[in-house]
């Protein structure tokens, strides 16, 4: 499958692409700023701005399928770059007929507030998180209603531990607490060929 990963020099962006070529994907990394990535081997790379309508277009022709992995630097901070990518994401796959969007979303974004812990909930998500939650919110919502096939990811909180070997997908009122950056990539590329979860949001965490 020919995937364009966004946000490919990000920490998780990086997990994402070095496992969707381990699973044999033909991958693209769009990235803005090709100095301070190096690539592995095989992969294809694309610089430019992920929130420009006409760079995306560019970018998603002959992509089977995009997974988004931006995230901002400054989550207690007003933005709008998670929603103006999405829309661009949006725009390009209809374009150019990609067949599935799969997006990182967070922990408290939509009903999944949920399954966050009380001290999440209470004292991260209105000051910390309070700019992030509100772009990602409007993120899924561009996403969910554009008509492509999607899958929404909501990691619990993420650590760059070495991988657990298992995640959990909450439901209901299950509490999420943490998550490595490994697990999290290795469930975002399942979902590539994976269709349990299409057209959903799903909260996912290894405790």
């Amino acid at each position: 499958m020919n995937v364009l990963v966004i946000g490919a020099a990000g920490k998780t962006g990086r997990q994402v692409v070095e496992q969707a070529v381990a699973a044999g994907h033909t991958v693209t990394a769009f990235i803005r700023d090709s100095a301070r990535y190096n690539a592995p081997p095989n992969v294809r790379v694309f610089t430019g701005d992920a929130a420009d309508p006409a760079t995306m277009s560019d970018a998603t022709a002959d992509q089977d399928a995009v997974i988004d992995t931006v995230g901002g630097k400054t989550p207690w901070r007003k933005t709008e770059i998670e929603q103006r990518v999405a829309r661009a994401i949006v725009e390009a796959a209809k374009k150019n007929g990609t067949r599935r969007i799969i997006a990182i979303s967070a922990l408290g974004v939509g009903d999944s507030t949920a399954q966050a812990t009380l001290l999440f909930r209470l004292l991260l998500l209105p000051t910390f998180l309070r700019g992030s939650t509100a772009d990602k919110t409007a993120m899924e919502r561009a996403i969910a209603q554009a008509g492509i096939p999607y899958v929404l990811v909501r990691p619990a909180v993420l650590n760059d531990q070495p991988a657990v070997g298992s995640v959990r997908v909450l439901a209901g009122v299950e509490k999420g607490r943490q998550i490595t950056r490994a697990d999290l990539a290795t469930f975002v590329v399942e979902q590539l060929t994976m269709d349990t979860h299409v057209n959903r949001a799903v909260t996912i965490a290894n405790s």
